[in-house]
């Protein structure tokens, strides 16, 4: 357990050591692979990485309510899990690239989607939450109409962010997701956040509360903020460096969307 380091989230852990060096080595040897390779990479392409990155999440939450077998479960720690689905998710990017380059994209979403449904599955099968599924719910709902007068807003004021694509839009919506969510589940659910600085700007006791959100819309605004100025910054290096900037802005949104997709799933099944 090394989750009481100062600035690391709390449950963080690392696995024994023998699955720490069969993750390990399984990321360098995809990483490796990917650089000998060198797949195209597009906005589509890293666009179509979001069930993948929805996909550690939803491993995780097995992880957190003990639904996985034990010999599994190491892997799917925090932050074991973004290194194993990693992993997964550029090996299955090699293959497509090499069975059907013209086809990445949809075998991406198609393979990350096979593989976050039983995922999903599987938790939803420990047992469903009425209250914890209905303010999911109104969290997703609430965030789209957010995302998209943000997004809207954003290309408008700075028409070259446009260029980010689908990606920035991810970004956004991503990050709006956490937002949403993270403030309902303060809220309404009892869920606490388990990032130091994320916590400070839910526990201020000055501010005033609004109905949904409580006093979780300060963080939400942050978030949209940090999103909107990150997607601003990136679009000239988009512009330039389209591959580079691409995956650096997709990292970006699994930051935002990873999160976002645990809050949904956790509160659905444990609130």
């Amino acid at each position: 357990m090394v989750g009481g380091l100062p600035f690391v989230p709390e449950g963080t852990t690392l696995p024994p050591v023998p699955y720490l060096l069969v993750v390990l080595l399984a990321t360098a040897g995809v990483v490796a692979a990917l650089r000998r390779r060198r797949p195209r990479v597009t906005g589509r392409r890293v666009l179509a990485l979001a069930p993948w990155m929805a996909l550690g999440s939803a491993a995780h939450v097995l992880y957190v309510v003990g639904a996985l077998p034990p010999l599994l479960a190491p892997f799917a720690g925090s932050p074991t899990v973004y290194l194993t689905v990693g992993s997964l998710a550029g090996a299955a990017w090699l293959t497509a690239d090499a069975v059907r380059p013209d086809r990445v994209p949809a075998a991406l979403a198609a393979s990350g989607a096979l593989c976050l449904v039983p995922v999903v599955a599987a938790a939803v099968s420990t047992g469903l939450s009425p209250a914890g599924a209905r303010w999911s719910t109104i969290a997703l709902a609430l965030t789209l109409p957010i995302a998209g007068v943000v997004w809207v807003g954003l290309t408008r004021l700075r028409p070259e962010t446009a260029v980010t694509g689908g990606v920035g839009a991810l970004a956004v919506f991503g990050h709006a997701l956490d937002g949403v969510s993270t403030a309902v589940g303060t809220t309404h659910l009892g869920f606490g956040e388990r990032t130091p600085v994320s916590r400070i700007l839910l526990e201020f006791d000055w501010i005033s509360s609004v109905p949904v959100l409580g006093e979780g819309w300060v963080f939400l605004l942050v978030k949209l903020a940090v999103a909107s100025a990150v997607v601003w910054l990136f679009a000239e290096y988009v512009r330039e460096t389209p591959a580079e900037g691409f995956l650096l802005l997709g990292f970006v949104a699994a930051v935002g969307l990873g999160p976002a997709a645990h809050n949904l799933l956790l509160f659905a099944v444990a609130a």
